[in-house]
């Protein structure tokens, strides 16, 4: 593990140890880059850890950095997605609107309820879906999914063309009131606790909402751009955002996450579900432990 300072150029052991340094935050965002595009997590789940795990960075430094990651990640994707009409925009732009309203309640809260029980209660949710994936096994598309009156009143279905399957996936929107209660608890637990939710978006379309997981993933990556950029603006005006970190890893997720979704729309949807589970479980036993040690 790094010293910070060493990471920053003030131990004044030269340039060239520098760029050794930055070129690997580089590498490793390329890294968080690809599998924030294709899982929909964005790039923190790896920037943050490999900042201060590995190069000693400053916690809030490490997640001015990853609200940076999830930008780019976020307009890396974005192109090819959209372009290939994955991303469903109506549906992003209107889950939108309960993560927000619940990431200003989750500020209102901090003060007043004891984050430990939030951990633990969205663990227990985040294992129900980890449960819910593994039992569709194989699916690689939703089948006989009813379109809900608000969906069909939005106009919140869709079309795209699975390259992987070969041909176009006409798809419906199921239980839009759980999908956007489960968005609105994503938002309470970012602002509460201050990390993020993408695995509750991809969860509340993917588990509840049902969609298929390519376009849950695709919107789940053009949702936290929204959210990250307005949280970013907080960082950089607080001194958080260093720019000897944030701009190799703006780069190398940059790269990552164009390369990751071009991956992304070659694999089969039971392919990105089999690497989305662990990492789903992971993180609910992560949020346990916060709990237990609250």
């Amino acid at each position: 593990m790094r010293n910070t300072g060493m990471i920053l150029g003030n131990d004044h052991k030269g340039d060239v140890f520098l760029t050794a340094i930055v070129i690997e935050i580089f590498l490793i965002a390329i890294l968080a880059g690809i599998v924030g595009s294709i899982l929909g997590l964005g790039g923190g789940i790896v920037v943050t850890p490999a900042l201060t795990l590995l190069f000693g960075v400053d916690i809030n430094h490490a997640i001015g950095a990853s609200l940076i990651s999830v930008i780019a990640t976020s307009s890396g994707s974005a192109v090819a997605y959209i372009r290939d009409r994955i991303t469903n925009v109506r549906v992003g732009m209107f889950l939108e609107i309960a993560t927000t309203v619940g990431a200003i309640t989750g500020a209102f809260l901090a003060a007043l309820i004891a984050p430990n029980f939030l951990y633990f209660i969205f663990a227990l949710l985040l294992l129900y879906s980890a449960y819910a994936m593994v039992k569709k096994g194989k699916e690689e598309i939703p089948v006989n999914v009813p379109q809900h009156p608000v969906a069909e009143k939005l106009g919140l279905g869709g079309e795209y063309y699975d390259k992987a399957l070969g041909r176009k996936i006409t798809y419906n929107v199921d239980r839009v009131y759980e999908g956007f209660g489960v968005m609105y608890g994503a938002g309470v637990v970012s602002g509460l606790l201050g990390i993020g939710s993408g695995s509750f978006k991809v969860m509340a379309m993917d588990v509840f909402m049902k969609m298929p997981l390519k376009v849950s993933t695709a919107t789940s990556n053009f949702m936290m751009g929204v959210t990250a950029a307005a949280s970013a603006g907080i960082y950089f005006l607080r001194g958080d955002i260093i720019p000897v970190i944030s701009a190799p890893v703006a780069l190398g997720v940059l790269v990552g996450a164009t390369i990751g979704a071009r991956i992304m729309q070659r694999l089969k949807s039971k392919t990105i579900r089999k690497l989305f589970i662990p990492i789903m479980i992971y993180i609910a036993f992560q949020m346990i432990y916060q709990g237990w040690r609250g």
